[in-house]
């Protein structure tokens, strides 16, 4: 087990305990980054069994890596972490209700086609009314928490949403500086797919040959945050698949927990000999969209946007791949456009991937706190790079009869190249 030669690193400093939110909301030991560690150790000695009340602890964590980032001696956290998971998944017979629940989330969520399925009845939810209604007099509250809270994180819905679709190919503006592969993503690709086009077009602007790949599936970033490793090696190897032979120089990604997860897959298959190789090399041509254009620099002139943009931090941008600077480079770039840092930005929204599914309210009272920071600065526009943040982060405001307008980093670069609209204020309500 990788994650036992790494336990020891732990040197119980404490260094990580304000970067972690779950401490900061609760102040339990346990439900620290330090604390799960020694409860890991407590197992792997065999001191400790894993049963319910332990398995809690490790449910409570983010998988934020906001830890990662503030330990001094470099404890990787977050291979810990994934291997506690995926132990808890293998050993643990969860109750019936969960374990229904999160069958259901996983049935869903990585899966494009399903998710766009439901689009229709979901549009005409909403255009019949009934959705505004039921915001309005606070029903969705009424629901069971976790069947609430999915309700409540629907973003507003449209005809794109039905049917949107990518170029197979799309030929570089101007003389080619590179060709690159775009993972099209399953929430990204079905509810956010103006953040697609957007890439498309910007890439293209400055120079990048945009090759999407007919018949890619979910990369498994869900599934691995969540400890299914078996789902998620199986989803990396047909990624991959559809990924090679196509003479990319960069694979490029738009959504945080997945770049995070794509940049690990030589770590997820390095026990498979057939494929490690292959994720390895996979691996190392990933970039975020952000990382890719700020390696290229800027080609395509800028026209200017008179914005004030309260830039989030997403976890799986700003801790795991250690991308702080490049997309706000991004937006610095753009004329006109005032950025304004969110006070301790890097702080977790509460998305998390799957956990303001499965525990809302542990993802609403951190949430919270983020909401007050970002609408503390009072900015036109918060830019958000990973779809789940926004989506917590406008339903949290929108609980407060707030309208937080919300687009990706992309987005607002797309704006500036090619006059596009940016995305309108949502729903609120409850």
């Amino acid at each position: 087990m990788e994650g036992r030669r790494l336990l020891d690193d732990c040197v119980h400093c404490g260094f990580c305990l304000p970067a972690c939110p779950t401490y900061v909301s609760w102040g339990v030991e346990p439900d620290s980054p330090r604390g799960r560690i020694d409860l890991m150790r407590a197992l792997a000695d065999g001191r400790l069994p894993l049963d319910p009340e332990v398995v809690t602890h490790f449910d409570s964590c983010l998988g934020c890596m906001g830890c990662v980032t503030a330990c001094p001696s470099g404890v990787r956290y977050d291979v810990l972490i994934e291997e506690t998971r995926a132990r808890v998944e293998r050993e643990v017979r969860r109750p019936l209700a969960d374990r229904l629940f999160r069958s259901a989330i996983f049935a869903l969520f990585p899966h494009p086609a399903r998710l766009r399925a439901l689009v229709l009845p979901l549009l005409l939810w909403s255009r019949s009314g009934l959705d505004a209604l039921a915001r309005r007099l606070g029903l969705y509250g009424l629901l069971p928490p976790r069947l609430g809270e999915m309700a409540e994180l629907l973003p507003p819905l449209g005809a794109r949403n039905l049917a949107a679709s990518l170029p197979e190919t799309t030929p570089a503006r101007g003389p080619r500086r590179a060709r690159v592969g775009l993972v099209a993503g399953c929430v990204q690709r079905v509810f956010f797919p103006g953040v697609n086009d957007a890439t498309v077009r910007v890439l293209a602007s400055e120079g990048c040959e945009v090759v999407v790949p007919r018949g890619q599936g979910c990369c498994g970033a869900l599934s691995v945050h969540a400890g299914r490793e078996d789902e998620a090696r199986r989803m990396a190897r047909a990624l991959i698949s559809s990924f090679e032979g196509l003479g990319l120089d960069a694979v490029v990604v738009n959504a945080a927990g997945c770049g995070s997860t794509l940049k690990e897959y030589g770590r997820l298959l390095a026990d498979d000999p057939a494929w490690a190789a292959r994720a390895a090399a996979f691996s190392e041509r990933v970039r975020d969209v952000s990382e890719l254009l700020a390696r290229l620099g800027p080609v395509a002139p800028r026209q200017p946007l008179a914005l004030s943009v309260a830039f989030h931090d997403a976890c799986h941008v700003a801790h795991a791949q250690g991308l702080r600077e490049e997309p706000r480079a991004l937006l610095t770039g753009i004329p006109g456009l005032r950025l304004l840092e969110v006070p301790d930005g890097d702080q977790c929204c509460g998305s998390a991937g799957i956990h303001n599914l499965v525990d809302p309210a542990s993802a609403d009272e951190i949430g919270e706190r983020k909401v007050d920071r970002v609408l503390s600065v009072g900015a036109d526009l918060l830019a958000s790079a990973n779809p789940g943040c926004t989506l917590q982060i406008r339903k949290l405001a929108g609980r407060r009869g707030v309208a937080v307008r919300a687009a990706h980093p992309i987005e607002v670069l797309d704006a500036s190249l090619h006059g596009t609209s940016l995305p309108g204020a949502p729903r609120t309500g409850r």
